[in-house]
């Protein structure tokens, strides 16, 4: 009979509760067990005393009679210093997903491409500049008719 310290899931929808027990492989997660050692709550805050409770002795016990810790029970069990801390190897940590690769394509494109889009900006500059000049036309040939009625005025008084 191969034995498993695991977690069993308790609680209810969306507030989850977990059991650390001892129990045989083969039983489904929240079936039977051999014996409770201890309670993880991860509604609560990190740092509370109250988040991981372990009978640590039991467990001890458990592990010398050849149970293995589920991965998440033995990142448990290292943290409060049962088992020695392991390296854990993830290649793939380090490359960024799909998301993240076209970011850096686009960063990548983005930063060559300023060197060729300011010289089609300069000489998209000059063409903005010359519309409102164009706009402006119309203004100038308005400012006789409106300079000559003001010196027209004066002449009145």
């Amino acid at each position: 009979m191969s034995m498993k310290i695991r977690l069993a899931r308790g609680g209810s929808k969306k507030r989850p509760h977990y059991s650390i027990v001892a129990s045989d492989s083969r039983m489904p997660r929240d079936g039977r067990f051999l014996e409770k050692l201890g309670t993880y709550d991860p509604m609560l805050a990190k740092d509370n005393e109250n988040r991981i409770k372990m009978d640590l002795d039991r467990i001890k016990d458990w592990l010398s009679k050849g149970a293995q810790p589920t991965d998440r029970v033995a990142r448990f069990l290292e943290a409060a210093g049962v088992l020695p801390k392991t390296v854990r190897s993830n290649p793939k940590s380090a490359v960024p997903g799909k998301a993240m690769a076209e970011r850096a394509k686009k960063k990548a494109a983005a930063a060559e491409a300023p060197v060729e889009v300011k010289a089609p900006a300069v000489a998209a500059a000059p063409e903005v500049v010359e519309a409102p000049a164009v706009v402006e036309a119309p203004a100038v040939v308005e400012a006789p008719e409106a300079e000559a009625s003001a010196t027209e005025a004066p002449a009145a008084e």
